[in-house]
């Protein structure tokens, strides 16, 4: 009970504080002006009307996507919150499936780094694509197990938008790698380790499940 108390609160201080980053980010970027983070890299993309249009786009939706982190997988808001839970389930995937799958290719399309780069994040986009769509048809065929699965394979791609910032800062205070060597590595960084953490812990829950199920059985039959 300790340590899913702990655990909880550790995951809960890290989505805490990557959504205010974020959300950071976004009133800067409000601003509109050209000259700021991500776009100091990507002046020569501004004078493409697609380009810049999915940019701002992408920004402004998907921390609606990162913020549903703080209910979805909350056991709690879900029994007491269920009419709430699946409005935000439908936000999440709409902005997803609908608003972010697309402009996410265009941004791919234009990543620097050379084709490892766009390669990552076409990859990234169509996996989160992917995954959400596999968990909303899941659901409604009510196979919640399977949709449960899915959502946190889509989460920890969404999640992304985080490890991917936190992984370029690791990289470049302790390899000091040049800009097109560290958008490469990073490109694939911010997003391999979630899926591979995703599966660990699907892999960990349906084992933990397995044995609980195994002990009452046993406990029955006695």
């Amino acid at each position: 009970m300790i340590v899913r108390i702990v655990q909880s609160f550790i995951a809960y201080l890290v989505l805490s504080v990557g959504t205010f980053l974020m959300l950071r980010m976004i009133i800067d970027y409000s601003s509109f002006q050209t000259n700021i983070h991500f776009l100091e890299f990507k002046q020569e993309y501004l004078h493409i009307p697609i380009w810049k249009t999915a940019f701002y786009i992408h920004v402004f939706s998907s921390i609606l996507a990162l913020a549903a982190g703080f209910t979805q997988f909350s056991a709690h808001f879900l029994h007491h919150y269920r009419r709430a839970h699946k409005l935000i389930g439908k936000i999440y995937v709409i902005d997803i499936l609908i608003i972010n799958f697309p402009v996410g290719l265009i941004m791919g399309a234009y990543a620097n780094g050379l084709w490892p780069s766009k390669l990552a994040f076409i990859l990234l986009d169509c996996l989160w694509f992917y995954f959400t769509y596999k968990a909303l048809v899941k659901v409604k065929k009510g196979d919640i197990a399977a949709h449960k699965r899915y959502m946190i394979r889509s989460y920890a791609l969404t999640f992304s938008a985080i490890t991917l910032r936190t992984w370029k800062v690791i990289l470049l205070q302790t390899f000091h790698p040049d800009p097109l060597t560290l958008y490469m590595i990073d490109a694939w960084m911010g997003f391999v380790p979630n899926l591979l953490f995703a599966e660990w812990w699907i892999y960990r829950s349906s084992r933990k499940f397995i044995k609980t199920r195994y002990t009452n059985t046993a406990k029955i039959t006695r």
